[in-house]
């Protein structure tokens, strides 16, 4: 059988060597501990180093890929921190004397047990994540922890039993011409990583048996079709289907230079999410017209101490010049939540979403935020800055934020430093707090910017990093999508633009609601844009009007997903 049938989750034409990644197996046996109490001291300085390990991979990939990707590293966090998995290795090396390896694995085998019985795919590809936390924390306690499994050195197509997390995190993309793995499905992380960097990708039980180190092989991403033997006929075949391939993605790099615009003539303005100065070159490569949010809290992370106003003046005037007079929106400090700065002594809350986080930190450290307003003001004559407020969600914390605004600028104008004495100012929309006083707000800023990601978690009440109610996480609600149309009214009604800047931006089954709803920007990750602009120039305005109308008398986030997803 030289043909066989995976499930396509990330579409591409892989043609090359194999590179198997096969799960080490395990040489862990019961043994008996010399001291309890050591023991576990032995346990939590493994899974502490675990942690701390895991929060550098969190940052990294929330700099380098964005939010989403990110996002499966905070859950793994949560769950090394988790009490049940934390007490039921402690309860065993209790009860039974044995070492923390023999624990930690018992735990982990009870709790993958669990997740791979259950019905809900989302909860039985959790059991993954179980698996990578407690490797991590068994590869510490054997005293390997530095050993790195992809070490790649010639582009090929990676075959493995058991991708986890941590491998996607840590692969080159640039030697990485296709994935095929045996577990999994499309929320995993590595289909995630896989659909963002364009790396074709499928699942396919028992591949690995299949399969021999540095054969030829050649499978299809949109299709799910394997050749385990590559002959000249199908050599010849699949060069031609990546032709293909080719060809489709010039179709979308025609479209740069063309406007994001609709069949009846109304435009959106496509713009790119940051994390850094040199990611602006990514925007700026895919055709898109502006930065719609500069996550400045990169600037600050990973370091000894905060970015000094030099240090900030640079980055920000940096990207205002290579927009060349676009509009770049950015973000004040967000820090707090699920972004941590040791050096800030930011106290530990059970609740660090509902605490002491970005504009709240911001307004409770006056002098210290003034040095970020300053280097964005004195930035500002470089191009077309826009300053932007997170997590605002009273009229009270808008006022004190401007207030601080104008103070920073009368300081400037006494020493006689230039600033765009118009530069506008915006918040961002991702409470319901805020969208219930959006017509309100709308009369004290130039701008909105609803933040799709946190607006979904505080509405619904979710936290989406919590497998037991994850499922209830969703930007189909019907709740989520009123609150997005009153922002979107609230604003055009008082004369000012809005924009989305979360995740659910660049959702194809999305893309007609928002242009129903009169949207004036969408802000994505740069290799959205062409695929999303595609999409925009094949609709009508007006149908997307109706679409909505349709959408929002329905009642069921399901039933909002199935009629966007059928629409057209």
């Amino acid at each position: 059988m030289n043909t066989i049938k995976g499930a396509p989750i990330s579409p591409g034409i892989a043609i090359g060597k194999v590179y198997l990644k096969k799960t080490a197996l395990e040489e862990i046996s019961f043994t008996m501990a010399e001291n309890k109490k050591d023991e576990k001291k032995r346990f939590q300085d493994s899974r502490n180093l675990a942690v701390k390990q895991v929060e550098e991979i969190y940052q990294e990939m929330l700099r380098s890929k964005g939010e989403q990707e990110a996002s499966i590293f905070l859950a793994h966090i949560e769950m090394l921190n988790d009490t049940e998995f934390i007490n039921g290795v402690e309860n065993i090396l209790e009860e039974s004397g044995c070492t923390s390896e023999w624990a930690v694995k018992t735990v982990r085998d009870n709790f993958v047990g669990i997740f791979e019985s259950m019905d809900d795919e989302y909860m039985r590809e959790r059991a993954m994540d179980i698996k990578d936390i407690s490797g991590r924390v068994i590869r510490i306690l054997k005293g390997n922890d530095n050993e790195e499994s992809l070490k790649l050195t010639e582009p090929v197509i990676i075959i493995s039993d058991d991708l986890a997390p941590s491998d996607t995190a840590q692969m080159k993309p640039e030697l990485v011409l296709g994935i095929i793995n045996e577990t999994g499905g499309p929320t995993s992380h590595a289909a995630i990583i896989a659909r963002m960097l364009g790396i074709p990708f499928c699942i396919c039980p028992k591949i690995t048996i299949l399969v021999k180190n540095g054969q030829m092989l050649a499978f299809d991403g949109e299709e799910g079709k394997i050749e385990l033997e590559v002959t000249e006929g199908i050599l010849k075949d699949y060069r031609r289907k990546q032709e293909a391939f080719h060809q489709k993605n010039l179709q979308l790099e025609k479209l740069r230079g063309t406007k994001s615009i609709t069949k009846d003539g109304y435009e959106i303005l496509l713009a790119g999410n940051i994390g850094a100065p040199k990611d602006a070159d990514k925007v700026l490569q895919q055709d898109g017209h502006s930065i719609g949010l500069f996550r400045t809290e990169f600037l600050y992370m990973n370091r000894k101490d905060s970015p000094t106003e030099e240090e900030q003046f640079a980055a920000y005037k940096e990207v205002a010049e290579k927009m060349q007079g676009e509009p770049v929106v950015i973000r004040t400090l967000d820090i707090g939540g699920d972004k941590e700065v040791d050096y800030l002594k930011i106290p530990k809350e059970e609740n660090p979403f509902l605490g002491y986080r970005a504009i709240r930190l911001c307004l409770d450290r006056i002098p210290f935020w003034k040095v970020q307003l300053r280097a964005l003001l004195r930035a500002s004559v470089f191009g077309n800055i826009h300053i932007m407020f997170p997590m605002i969600v009273s009229m009270e914390e808008l006022l004190k934020a401007k207030k601080i605004l104008e103070e920073v600028k009368r300081e400037l104008r006494r020493i006689k430093i230039d600033f765009n004495e118009k530069v506008p100012v915006g918040m961002m929309m991702e409470t319901p707090a805020a969208a219930l006083m959006a017509d309100v707000f709308a009369k004290e800023v130039d701008f909105f910017s609803i933040g799709t990601n946190d607006l979904i978690q505080y509405t619904m009440a979710v936290d989406r990093m919590n497998g037991k109610v994850a499922h209830l996480y969703s930007q189909y609600d019907p709740a989520v999508l009123r609150l997005v149309q009153k922002i979107v009214d609230s604003a055009h009604e008082n004369g000012i633009w809005a924009g989305i800047c979360g995740e659910a931006a660049a959702d194809k089954a999305l893309i007609p609601f928002w242009v129903g709803l009169g949207l004036d920007e969408l802000s994505m990750s740069p290799v959205s844009i062409l695929p999303t602009r595609e999409k925009i120039q094949g609709l009508s305005k007006a149908d997307c009007e109706n679409l909505v109308e349709k959408i929002l008398l329905l009642r069921t986030g399901k039933e909002i997903e199935e009629t966007l997803r059928n629409y057209r």
